[in-house]
């Protein structure tokens, strides 16, 4: 495929690219040349010429797809009307220049902040556990707003295209360096995941995500839970419902160590399948 990518110089989307490009794609990556917040850069760039030997050909190759994974990455970076109208028109340029375009295959990165846990003003619980893509989406900072209104752009450009638009709710992104830097202290203090609900992503399984969601077609408008199938601490999820969660509805029987950020959507419509965890670096008991 001929992948236009967004983002593909940051934390996840650098992993992302290079699976990509190891998988046999064609991934021009748009972050150094392109001002994502101008329309008329973020078309022309779509429309445009992705390398040099391109010009060998009778015409410009038209993009097989669109992975948007470019966006201020947090709260605390930037002011937050910043975050939110960078995020927010990057998100309406892309998707408008790759409908627009004829692009039938979108992919774009939500978050997990859009439930509203992650960055409360306070202690912010989930309504029910474990957390999936029918929980309520409504955050209070500038982030995660911009991820919301990102998803209702993208589904209103679905409903007016042919196009497959799938939007990805990634959780914490964790490069296999940081198991061995980070879980130790994760492992002695599970309240320091209680914002992620206890849930990660490993750039890895993110990556083998993206690729099953260019492969599957079909699906039209659709958004998915990213995470590992594992929870992120050591405790069991018995022990965090105790701890963390009490009073909140459970809805289904939990394994001992499964995620609480649930992942059976994506397992179920695009065969998604995490193969790494923190466990295969570190005992538990680290």
């Amino acid at each position: 495929m001929r992948i236009f990518f967004t983002g593909g110089s940051g934390k996840a989307g650098r992993h992302v690219v290079t699976h990509l490009a190891e998988q046999g794609h064609q991934v021009t990556n748009a972050d150094l040349r392109v001002d994502l917040t101008d329309a008329g850069e973020t078309y022309s760039a779509m429309a445009g010429l992705a390398r040099m030997d391109e010009l060998d050909l009778e015409r410009v190759p038209d993009y097989d797809a669109v992975v948007h994974f470019a966006a201020v990455p947090r709260i605390l970076l930037r002011p937050d009307s910043t975050t939110y109208a960078a995020n927010v028109l990057s998100t309406y340029h892309v998707l408008e220049a790759a409908t627009r375009l004829g692009v039938p295959k979108i992919v774009f990165a939500s978050s997990e902040t859009t439930y509203g846990v992650c960055f409360a003003q306070g202690e912010r619980r989930p309504d029910y556990l474990p957390v999936d893509e029918e929980h309520p989406t409504v955050p209070e900072d500038s982030y995660a707003m911009s991820k919301v209104a990102g998803e209702a752009t993208a589904r209103s450009f679905q409903a007016r295209t042919d196009a497959d638009i799938y939007g990805l709710r990634i959780n914490n992104v964790i490069e296999p360096h940081e198991y061995a830097e980070l879980f130790p202290a994760f492992v002695a203090d599970p309240a320091l995941r209680r914002r992620n609900i206890f849930a990660y992503i490993d750039t890895r399984d993110l990556s083998q995500m993206v690729q099953r969601c260019l492969e599957v077609d079909g699906l039209g408008y659709e958004v998915f839970n990213v995470a590992n199938a594992d929870l992120s601490v050591a405790e069991t999820t018995q022990e965090l419902r105790e701890r963390f969660f009490d009073g909140v509805e459970v809805r289904r029987e939990l394994g001992p160590d499964e995620t609480l950020y649930a992942i059976d959507k994506a397992r179920e419509l695009v065969g998604y399948d995490p193969q790494h965890s923190w466990r295969d670096v570190l005992t538990p008991q680290a």
